[in-house]
């Protein structure tokens, strides 16, 4: 008798939960690199990860270790048109992020600063993950929003960082990704 109990509750229980297939893209150098959830990154030569303090309007998203030549930079991962339109707007404080990472499985959009309250950098990357080019970008405080973007729409990565922390990155220079 209490079998049938137990087994209905086990059921139910079972009925409850989903299981979601992710389709997100992980940033890493070597494919072999352990996968981390919001909140979480791995420190760099070690595979336990530590706590990352996100800011509020971003909390949830992944965060991930991008390498870059040979550093890597801590950034949140947007990687769908939701999370690319989000950006970093309303953002006061980067915490322990060194940015943010956009990426597209098809050319990329020109960016602008609606709702962004702090200037930003922006540094793109070619499909290779070449380097394409950068700029500077202030808050917009007027309509229309100015619109950022490389000589053309032919890029796959953008990263956007505080004024100044990407200026060490130079043309020489490849992030590599691997989307899976």
């Amino acid at each position: 008798m209490r079998t049938v109990p137990l087994l209905l509750i086990a059921l139910v229980l079972s009925a409850c939960t989903t299981t979601v297939e992710s389709t997100d893209a992980s940033v890493q150098v070597d494919p072999q690199a352990p996968t981390t959830t919001a909140g979480d990154v791995v420190e760099e030569g070690s595979s336990t990860p530590g706590t990352v303090k996100l800011p509020p309007q971003i909390e949830g998203l992944r965060v991930k270790q991008v390498a870059i030549g040979d550093r890597e930079l801590t950034l949140a991962i947007a990687d769908n048109p939701g999370l690319r339109q989000q950006g970093l707007m309303e953002v006061t404080d980067l915490e322990d992020l060194d940015g943010m990472l956009f990426y597209w499985r098809h050319d990329g959009d020109s960016f602008w600063m609606k709702n962004t309250v702090i200037p930003l950098d922006i540094v793109w990357f070619n499909e290779d993950g070449t380097y394409k080019g950068r700029t500077s970008m202030v808050p917009c405080t007027e309509n229309p929003c100015e619109r950022y973007q490389p000589e053309d729409l032919h890029f796959r990565y953008a990263i956007e960082a505080s004024p100044g922390d990407l200026d060490w990155i130079t043309s020489d220079m490849v992030i590599t990704y691997i989307d899976d």
